[in-house]
């Protein structure tokens, strides 16, 4: 063995005053890990859990997860959809195993209490006791309550058919947590049309979950990684683009109209990734049909911090749900989707750019290799740090790609609420 090993101070300051230089510790440490999961993900924040139409009829269900405690989105008998975390009462099983179905209420295996779809107790196995020789053997004590011993109920809001639920009860309404500024990109997605859900995908990176948010919140690195949008012009650097924040600075949308592609040597020359020979085998890939409600812009990328991304690439839309699970890893689940009122040609085309995205995506695939490889130099030196100053130290809103202002500014916000 070689070299001296990294001294990592009992208690590491974060290097200089802004938000440009990221410690690798912000990725490694396991108590800054669960610190992010209850400020975060259990407190003060929306996440996302899914949409309406996944659960179209009373009594479907669907599990899920925010950060990660496990939940389940479901549809009472009264067409209300409610959000119950997936953990008995009584003894604190996790009781639904399913991944989605159908129930009419839920029970808990392991002593069969019994809940409703709203997550009220509503039966316990011989909560009276059992009669046996004359006498009444066990039972609940004769205070127990079934009404204050349900399942742990979270505060749901929905919007243009998409479902974000909190543990927090307090937290700020759902249009004030987005601002009006990301809130204008979020309903021109969701803008009232109802939802068809054409397939899912999942996959899990071993990389910090921050490194997702960073990822979609950074169009520095588009057109130099991924062959795809430099080659075909989907998302350059010489494209027409805008960046907007929310005023924390958690939230953002990378907005960008497509370019013709081929050769610009002011954006490609030198860069490995531009194929200037490359074509594509099925030209539908690139058949690209532009939709009234996109207003413009061929491609709109939103982050809700700190739980969902929101697709729009030319006609392939999605969710995508980041899962956290430790602090080196999170589960990415992605959910394509289209309207009810789509042709059946659209929803081909839907489907068939959604081929660019997913853990074997002809873009995305590129991500998820360089998040884990990323955090394998984080846990190699978590003494070092990156740098984020391209476009330099300032966290605004631009009407260019070649700056990580985005990141810095999630990084303000994330150093605000943690204390550093």
């Amino acid at each position: 063995m070689s070299g001296n090993p990294t001294v990592f101070p009992k208690d590491p300051v974060w290097p200089g005053e802004g938000s440009s230089r990221i410690p690798f510790w912000a990725y490694t440490r396991d108590d800054l890990y669960k610190q992010e999961l209850e400020r975060f993900f259990y407190s003060g924040h929306w996440c996302y859990v899914g949409l309406e139409a996944e659960i179209p009829n009373p009594g479907d269900f669907r599990r899920t997860v925010i950060g990660e405690r496990s939940v389940i989105m479901v549809r009472d008998t009264n067409g209300a959809i409610n959000v119950v975390e997936n953990v008995c009462a009584h003894r604190g099983m996790r009781f639904c195993r399913e991944r989605h179905g159908n129930r009419k209420d839920f029970f808990c295996p392991y002593h069969q209490w019994n809940y409703s779809l709203e997550g009220n107790l509503q039966g316990v196995p011989f909560r009276r006791g059992v009669k046996q020789d004359g006498k009444i053997n066990g039972g609940m004590p004769p205070e127990f309550k079934l009404e204050e011993h349900g399942l742990t109920k979270l505060k749901v809001a929905t919007r243009g058919g998409v479902v974000f639920a909190s543990f927090d009860h307090d937290v700020e309404p759902l249009e004030e947590f987005l601002g009006p500024t990301i809130l204008q990109y979020f309903d021109r997605v969701f803008n009232g049309r109802k939802l068809k859900v054409l397939g899912y995908r999942r996959q899990r990176i071993p990389g910090n979950w921050k490194l997702m948010q960073e990822n979609i919140k950074d169009p520095y690195h588009p057109g130099l990684l991924h062959t795809w949008f430099s080659t075909f012009g989907l998302w350059r650097a010489d494209n027409k683009s805008q960046l907007r924040m929310d005023e924390h600075f958690r939230h953002a949308a990378m907005i960008s109209t497509r370019g013709q592609g081929g050769k610009n040597d002011e954006v490609v020359s030198g860069v490995d990734s531009f194929k200037d020979q490359m074509k594509v085998n099925d030209p539908r890939l690139l058949d690209i049909v532009p939709e009234p409600w996109w207003n413009g812009p061929t491609a709109v990328m939103t982050t809700v911090f700190p739980s969902v991304i929101i697709q729009q690439q030319v006609n392939s839309v999605s969710t995508r749900h980041i899962q956290p699970n430790g602090h080196g890893s999170f589960d990415f689940v992605w959910t394509h989707f289209g309207f009810e009122d789509d042709s059946e040609e659209m929803t081909q085309r839907r489907l068939i750019q959604a081929n660019l995205f997913g853990p074997a995506g002809f873009v995305s695939a590129d991500d998820g290799e360089v998040i884990e490889w990323s955090q394998e130099g984080f846990e190699q030196n978590p003494a070092h740090r990156t740098v984020v100053e391209m476009g330099g130290y300032d966290i605004a809103d631009s009407e260019h790609m070649v700056t990580e202002t985005l990141i810095r500014g999630m990084y303000a916000y994330w150093r605000k609420v943690m204390g550093q």
